[in-house]
């Protein structure tokens, strides 16, 4: 009797499997993004992966297990991050986490392990039987037009893939978004993917080793301190989204007069910050002011820098002090992981990096007043006797919207202050006036316990870049010098504040916010290593400019010098 042969039901039926199992994880992956038009991009994307493992498999099922298995995969990875970590997935993660803190960040979720050891397990068997028993397609032994075939439709998928993925292709639309929400939407495959083009690094122009070192060779030994040890405490805060409104036409009211923005007794300098952002991209902001680099020397990658350029960097403000003795200290308004926010304030030099939950707040809803009352609590907790602290805290009260509530809701004197607007940019800014005047009492709160006691103090607040009031306020008239009017949107301010006497501070009419750590280390009084010594002389010799530095060349040898022969960047 003839044995009947099973092969060709065990072929049909894992073709079947394949082909649900890859529309399932369309479903599960593509079509879980939020627009249409994202998911015909990841779709066509699968599609496109599916195309060059087929013609290089030459097996049917195989292809479609694997293809829609990586971005199923991905998209697992990608929601697993967003859940403990709570910042999307970047490509930069696939070198960083694996590179540096792959295995810690597992040890904090040891079911993860389970789940690895399961697919390392059950994979390996699964992928050998569908390769067994799949529908071998263009399979012919030592035909030379089949092997033509295979190879030009491995081509032909790979470039329509490259097309699929190209910013001026046909799903430039999604390329087309800012990088907030690149980085912060429901996108999260789509911004995978987009994010493989935006986070492009490039360093900047340099000039050759015989010009940076006539340049900048004598400040190779670093600068003596004007004070001696133990030093004194740092604080310094980032004022998400704060300016100061006076320079506004229309913001001609008391309220309009901020405390915090108006020098006192003992103001060492204040004055116009110039940032690199606008409306968005604190931390870039904070990238500038934590390391003396602003983010877009960097090329487009810059722009997401708590990734891409946080892990290579080797000298920080941060850095600097701890080589001092300082603590080094960051305070959160978000989860201390928001946005690659751990491993990059560790790339900085923080010994601690504090987020709302560790700190009994509720992320993205605390005051100013809770923030540097938590800061402050937490000061008094780690600091030692005769160790200085670097206290670095983020706030979050102005962040935007600035509309999303009726004017009815704002406090009494701040309803309706500002006339002469169209409807929704009054209560934008007037959202922004009653926000402000609570961060200016706060502020008023943060320098009474830090500056109205004996321990030698310096108090640094600035704002990261402005609001962008829905884009309203692009349009908003302003009192400025002419030669500022070109950075009219990229305008904030910075104060600096001692409780001790010291050096006068050099005052400039824009101040760029790369210069701020040495501005900072200036006020402070304490000894600085070459990069912050060059730094230093590259304020004065630009007058507080960076990329606009008028002294011709001097920027390309800045940054031979500090990048190329110290290292701060590698």
């Amino acid at each position: 009797m003839r044995r009947l042969s099973l092969r060709p039901t065990r072929v049909g039926a894992v073709v079947l499997c394949a082909l649900a199992f890859f529309v399932a994880c369309i479903a599960l992956t593509a079509w879980q993004e939020p627009q249409p038009l994202q998911r015909g991009f990841i779709a066509g994307l699968m599609l496109c992966t599916f195309g060059v493992l087929l013609f290089a498999f030459g097996r049917f099922a195989t292809a479609l297990l694997v293809g829609g298995g990586l971005f199923l995969l991905l998209k697992s990875v990608a929601v697993l991050k967003l859940r403990y970590l709570d910042s999307q997935l970047m490509p930069s993660d696939f070198v960083y986490y694996v590179r540096s803190s792959l295995l810690d960040t597992l040890s904090h979720y040891p079911h993860l392990y389970t789940v690895g050891i399961g697919l390392g397990v059950l994979l390996p068997p699964l992928l050998y039987l569908v390769w067994r028993w799949d529908w071998r397609v263009l399979e012919r032994p030592r035909s030379r037009r089949v092997a033509g075939v295979r190879l030009g439709g491995v081509a032909s998928c790979a470039l329509a893939l490259w097309l699929c993925m190209l910013p001026s292709g046909p799903f430039a639309r999604v390329h087309s978004r800012n990088a907030w929400q690149k980085m912060s939407d429901d996108a999260q495959l789509t911004n995978f993917f987009v994010n493989l083009h935006d986070a492009d690094v490039e360093l900047p122009a340099m000039a050759d080793d015989a010009v940076a070192e006539r340049d900048w060779g004598a400040t190779a030994q670093g600068a003596p301190g004007s004070t001696s040890p133990p030093y004194p405490d740092i604080v310094q805060v980032l004022e998400e989204s704060t300016f100061d409104p006076s320079i506004y036409d229309v913001c001609d009211v008391p309220p309009c007069r901020v405390a915090m923005f108006r020098p006192d007794a003992r103001t060492r300098a204040h004055g116009t910050l110039r940032v690199h952002t606008f409306g968005g991209g604190t931390w870039v902001s904070e990238f500038a002011a934590l390391t003396g680099m602003p983010q877009d020397i960097f090329g487009p990658g810059g722009m997401y820098a708590p990734y891409v350029l946080a892990p290579n960097v080797r000298d920080a403000l941060a850095l600097q002090l701890r080589r001092l003795g300082y603590l080094t200290i960051g305070v959160y308004p978000t989860s201390a992981d928001f946005i690659n926010g751990r491993n990059a304030y560790q790339a900085y030099g923080f010994d601690h990096l504090y987020g709302a939950d560790e700190l009994g707040l509720e992320e993205w809803e605390e005051s100013d007043a809770q923030m540097f009352a938590a800061a402050r609590r937490l000061y008094d907790k780690l600091k030692k006797p005769g160790q200085p602290v670097f206290l670095m805290i983020l706030t979050l009260n102005q962040h935007g919207p600035h509309d999303h509530q009726p004017m009815a809701t704002l406090p009494r004197p701040y309803r309706n202050l500002l006339r002469g607007l169209p409807a929704n940019a009054a209560l934008n800014f007037d959202t922004y006036l009653a926000r402000l005047h609570a961060s200016d009492l706060a502020m008023h709160a943060l320098e009474h316990a830090f500056l109205d006691r004996p321990q030698p103090t310096v108090l640094a607040h600035f704002g990261d870049h402005q609001p962008s009031f829905n884009g309203l306020i692009r349009d908003l008239p302003r009192r400025l010098p002419p030669a500022l009017q070109p950075y009219r949107d990229y305008l904030t301010y910075y104060m600096l504040k001692s409780n001790f006497a010291g050096p006068p501070l050099p005052q400039y009419p824009l101040l760029d916010i790369a210069f701020l750590p040495s501005m900072v280390l200036q006020a402070a009084g304490v000894p600085t290593d070459a990069y912050f010594t060059a730094a230093t002389e590259l304020r004065e010799r630009c007058h507080g400019q960076y990329d606009d530095c008028a002294v011709p060349g001097l920027l390309a040898s800045y940054h031979a010098w500090t990048i190329g022969r110290l290292h701060v960047y590698q």
